[in-house]
């Protein structure tokens, strides 16, 4: 009658991988509470630690559960609590952890009738509403768990990646908002040949690099062309951040999301622990509040607590 779930953060894109490309995470993350109702329907009856609308049609968790209600043939509805940790705005998935949760709550009480991967695609709507766009980067390893590549968006196509047993991950947020609609606005709709080719290189030694744990291949795939050149400007200390990252010993270091979050990959919890120390040095000293996550890559997805 009942679940109670953990909905992972994640970063999406991973420098080379804009839209395509995300990793799941295993310390941030929201709580949820999803529960049957002789009422049809989703109703949304509580949100602690956000200011967030309880309208069903106008919450992200609500708009991927009613997608999903659509192709359920069940005669009760859903109540849902959500406990927000993962601040909106924060580039590590938000909007998705609680689509993602949503939709695996409700699949669930309803006996599982669709796959984690078939899921996705209800999760995304939710995206629909936070952003404007239908993408699967955060969705997808927020269900799925490891890595996760969107080879298609049409038909959606979806490869899931084992992630290195020994790849950690660092995050910095500091505590500020960047919409994700908006930093889709300072994107470019046309890039150059160059830069595609250099993207496409990386994306493809990025795959290679989990597939086979070439930690050296995973931090010099760590490069986008495209994106960060664009969206770095609107991150205080970014350059600062990267450039510490990088010198403690970090396999590759960019943006999470859209931001403001910035994310490091290393080889080992040392690693990831030192390149921590160091993104905070350079935040000690502002007057902008921050976060720091160190955490393992989650391998499961959303899970039942």
């Amino acid at each position: 009658m009942e679940i109670k779930l953990f909905c992972p953060g994640t970063i999406a894109n991973l420098s080379c991988g804009f839209d395509v490309m995300g990793t799941c995470l295993d310390t941030i993350g929201d709580e949820m509470i999803i529960r049957k109702s002789n009422r049809r329907g989703i109703r949304i009856t509580k949100i602690d630690g956000a200011d967030l609308p309880l309208e069903a049609e106008r919450n992200v968790a609500g708009v991927a559960g009613l997608a999903l209600l659509e192709k359920l043939e069940i005669d009760f509805g859903f109540e849902i609590e959500i406990y927000k940790k993962i601040k909106a705005g924060s580039g590590i998935g938000s909007s998705s952890a609680s689509a993602a949760g949503a939709v695996f709550g409700i699949n669930a009480l309803a006996g599982n009738p669709f796959t984690r991967k078939e899921l996705v695609q209800f999760a995304m709507q939710g995206e629909v509403l936070a952003s404007g766009s239908a993408h699967a980067d955060n969705v997808a390893p927020a269900l799925l768990g490891g890595f996760t590549l969107v080879r298609a968006y049409n038909p959606l196509d979806i490869v899931r990646i084992e992630s290195p047993a020994d790849l950690f991950a660092t995050v910095i947020h500091p505590q500020i908002e960047l919409k994700t609609s908006e930093m889709r606005a300072v994107l470019q709709p046309m890039v150059s040949l160059k830069s595609a080719i250099a993207q496409w290189g990386n994306v493809g030694g990025l795959v290679a690099g989990l597939y086979t744990s070439d930690y050296a291949l995973i931090g010099r795939s760590l490069h986008d062309e495209i994106v960060e050149p664009l969206r770095g400007k609107f991150i205080p200390h970014f350059e600062d951040l990267k450039k510490s990252a990088l010198e403690n010993g970090a396999l590759g270091c960019g943006i999470s999301g859209s931001g403001p979050s910035v994310f490091a990959l290393s080889q080992g919890i040392e690693t990831a622990q030192k390149v921590a120390a160091a993104m905070r040095n350079i935040f000690e000293y502002t007057d902008i509040a921050f976060e720091i996550h160190v955490s393992r890559i989650n391998s499961e997805g959303v899970k039942i607590m």
